[in-house]
């Protein structure tokens, strides 16, 4: 009688799966077979500002759809991290809000203090660095990578490799910066800290390359456009400041539309950063919505970043559990240095706060065309 009396107790602690909406790990939803058929029968997943060639976006919606059968709509996808939590905003109760969101870390940070984004640990959560992640879960980091220099070596004469290179008289008009504003994207934001770093600036100090970008306007130099592949094409954006997975991308893909791109990350200014991965608190489809996050976070997924030479933030535990890509790994370039540090989530505050205040005083917007 004891035995039975026991294991009934045994019985009743078990934890009773709870909605998919509430759930902050796949055990609360009643494991990941019953997260699955959650998301098959909700059918669709949302998202928001995620290009194809980004981080190799493509492949990975393509290996989502293809594993559960779940279609992907990308609403927006040339927008910024701002976008995004403007979107959550905007289209709150709505079928097109967006379920998932990738963000620049300022602002996953800032997404999370406004009580946009749901707690959720992936199977992978412990395997991420503390310093890669909001100990709450509402948002975790998924790939990443550094600042570099892209040009068309078939248009300019000697390509930059160093911020102070970006300042020389040749290349007026030329350099342009991907995301646009600081204050919109998380690379141009990203940008800027590495021209900081470049220019006697720290973590803690981001204004030297708010300046740093204000000179590149006053001499002439800096370039409005954004460096989209088909601008490069038609030879508006030949230098473009960008994340490293993004430029090296151009190299094969634009060489048939005659652009020679060559990359470098700046000797002068190595930054780097990853990207965090978080689900709106009120996903129209919750259990795609976390079932995404699962897959982005799994070997399989986190393999694929390395096709669009991003960096995964699983990378080093998965060298050392035997599920990383060794192949694909080798491809990415080598950064002098050592390993990276990062800024905290109180000096990205402080920085998102200092270039809200002071970008658009020191850089001219871009004009608006007379109509």
């Amino acid at each position: 009688m004891a035995a039975a009396g026991s294991a009934a107790c045994g019985r009743e602690s078990s934890p009773t799966p709870v909605a998919p909406s509430v759930a902050t790990s796949a055990a609360e939803a009643g494991g990941m077979d019953a997260l699955v058929r959650a998301a098959q029968q909700e059918g669709s997943l949302t998202a928001t500002a995620l290009l194809r060639h980004w981080a190799n976006y493509g492949g990975l919606i393509d290996g989502f759809e293809g594993k559960y059968g779940i279609k992907v709509t990308v609403d927006n996808p040339d927008g910024g991290s701002q976008d995004e939590i403007d979107d959550v905003k905007r289209y709150r109760g709505q079928e097109r809000a967006p379920d998932v969101l990738q963000l620049g870390n300022s602002f996953a940070a800032a997404a999370a203090e406004e009580g946009l984004l749901a707690p959720y640990r992936t199977a992978a959560y412990g395997r991420i660095a503390e310093n890669q992640k909001d100990p709450q879960a509402r948002w975790y980091n998924s790939y990443g990578g550094y600042v570099s220099i892209g040009c068309d070596a078939a248009r300019v004469k000697t390509c930059p490799d160093s911020f102070a290179d970006l300042l020389k008289p040749e290349y007026k008009g030329l350099v342009a910066m991907n995301g646009a504003s600081p204050n919109t994207a998380g690379s141009a934001f990203a940008a800027v800290y590495a021209a900081a770093l470049a220019n006697h600036g720290s973590f803690d100090d981001i204004q030297p390359g708010i300046d740093f970008f204000g000179r590149l306007a006053a001499v002439g130099n800096y370039n409005t456009g954004n460096p989209l592949p088909e601008s490069i094409v038609k030879g508006e954006t030949p230098i473009s400041i960008s994340w490293d997975f993004l430029n090296l991308q151009h190299v094969d893909a634009l060489r048939s539309q005659g652009v020679d791109w060559r990359v470098s990350i700046p000797f002068d200014g190595s930054f780097s950063l990853y990207y965090a991965q978080a689900i709106n608190k009120d996903a129209p489809h919750p259990a795609a919505a976390r079932l995404w996050e699962e897959y982005l976070a799994s070997p399989e997924g986190q393999n694929l970043r390395l096709v669009g030479f991003a960096r995964p933030v699983l990378m080093d535990a998965m060298a050392k559990n035997g599920t990383l890509d060794k192949k694909l790994a080798a491809m990415l370039p080598t950064v002098e240095g050592g390993t990276p540090s990062f800024p905290n989530p109180t000096q990205l505050k402080e920085a998102r706060k200092v270039v809200k205040e002071n970008w658009d005083k020191v850089v001219p917007p871009k004009p608006v065309p007379p109509s």
